[in-house]
């Protein structure tokens, strides 16, 4: 490494780099809000850190010892999910700065993460899922939109924030199909499904009756709030965690278990996991294929309560061999 860049290295801080990085995520790779903001949180702990523990605040100092001297300060505070993510952001962070000639070498790529079990995703059964979808608190404006945010959720495996951000535009009724824009700014068509459809087909001619009287109405937006602006992520939350225990489907129901549902009942219709990356905007493979473990719980399941060889009959009366 020649001079300048020794120097730049030494006397570049962790937080100057740390506004450098987000800077980089904002507006080179177009990360979303939340996912700067997330990594901005892992690194200021990170950063924090070091001056607590008064460890060097330069970033081109930081080796591969400091950021192991973390990571066993986290085990216990955090499961071993949250301790490998905030590793994967030190990881992303030292790179950048090792592509900008900012330090030499990335001290986070020989700590190894910790195992962690990965959780299968919550689901719901079809009838669940109807359930939810036609649990409306009577006929109104405001029930209509809410029906279609479920279905749309459901019918389309939709992210809510994927929800949050479509359009009007974005929708083709006749065609049943919506372009979306998912993480990373990468767009995709998904077909909406029959239901889903129709709901929007009775939720948009009433759709601006879900704004009070006087209140501007977003003109953009395909769902609105009461003020007119446009929905929220966490009003749809809070209205899928109502719909959820109305329906009497679990304690606290979320959006994403409606994308998980839609999934888990593709591939169990005979869905290829391939469509099924597409149609949720999936980058890995490894993601979806989550759901052929849920796929085989549930085959498992039925084998257990329906085979005469399972070693867990129900409702059965199997003789023994004479």
């Amino acid at each position: 490494m020649d001079v300048i860049h020794y120097a730049e290295e030494m006397s570049l801080t962790m937080r100057e780099a740390r506004a450098l990085f987000g800077d980089y995520l904002a507006h080179e790779k177009r990360a979303s809000g939340n996912t700067v903001a997330a990594y901005g949180r892992d690194l200021l702990e990170f950063e924090r850190f070091l001056e607590k523990a008064e460890l060097p605040s330069q970033a081109g100092a930081v080796d591969s010892s400091i950021v192991r001297v973390f990571l066993s300060h986290l085990y216990g505070k955090c499961s071993p999910l949250t301790v490998g993510r905030k590793l994967a952001a030190i990881r992303a962070f030292f790179k950048f700065l090792v592509n900008r000639d900012l330090v030499a070498e990335n001290p986070a790529v020989r700590v190894r993460s910790p195992r962690a079990q990965r959780k299968l995703p919550d689901f719901l059964s079809v009838d669940e899922a109807v359930a939810v979808a036609e649990k409306a608190a009577g006929d109104s404006a405001a029930a209509r939109r809410d029906t279609a945010i479920v279905e749309v959720l459901y019918g389309g495996g939709l992210r809510v924030s994927e929800v949050h951000g479509l359009d009007r535009g974005d929708v083709d009724l006749a065609s049943g199909i919506a372009r979306v824009l998912g993480k990373g700014q990468k767009e995709r068509v998904v077909p909406l499904g029959r239901k889903a459809v129709e709901a929007l087909d009775a939720y948009l001619p009433v759709r601006a009756d879900v704004a009070r009287g006087g209140q501007p109405l977003d003109d953009d937006a395909m769902f609105i709030s009461r003020g007119g602006a446009r929905i929220s992520v966490r009003s749809i939350q809070r209205m899928v965690r109502k719909r959820g225990l109305a329906a009497g489907t679990r304690v606290s129901l979320h959006p994403h278990a409606l994308r998980h549902s839609c999934a888990t009942h593709l591939l169990e219709g005979g869905a290829d996991l391939r469509v099924i990356q597409e149609l949720l905007g999936h980058a890995s493979l490894s993601t979806t294929q989550r759901y052929t473990h849920v796929n085989i719980d549930s085959l498992m399941g039925v084998y257990d309560r329906a085979h005469p060889l399972s070693l867990k009959p129900k409702g059965s009366s199997l003789k023994k061999p004479q």
